[in-house]
């Protein structure tokens, strides 16, 4: 099984700066796509950032030009620096794996981001 780890969440203030964490163990596959994803409450979680199986990235146009997804492979750790953040963008966020041929997606538990004054 794949266990993802998160960290780096917390409070911050309207403008100001997060860096999530993502960090997976367990049996190593070849990853096909990974990101993040985030579901405020009474709403449907949603594609946050995605590195794609070419290893190209994807961004929700929300957080075009603020949000930056980043991995270092060595530590097996994936990362979303979050900038200029506004109060939308509170959410729990959820790291997201899918190894090639494991035929399921596999999540962290969560680490809650909240933007307020």
């Amino acid at each position: 099984q794949v266990q993802l780890v998160e960290s780096g969440g917390g409070l911050a203030q309207p403008g100001g700066s997060l860096r999530l964490s993502c960090v997976a163990s367990g049996t190593i596959f070849t990853i096909y796509t990974m990101g993040w994803y985030r579901q405020a409450p009474g709403k449907q979680r949603e594609l946050v950032a995605l590195f794609t199986s070419r290893g190209s990235t994807v961004y929700a146009d929300s957080v075009k030009g603020r949000f930056t997804i980043s991995r270092d492979n060595a530590n097996d750790t994936m990362y979303l620096q979050m900038n200029s953040l506004k109060p939308e963008d509170t959410a729990v966020y959820y790291c997201n794996v899918y190894p090639m041929g494991s035929g399921r997606n596999y999540w962290g538990q969560g680490t809650q981001v909240t933007v307020s004054s």
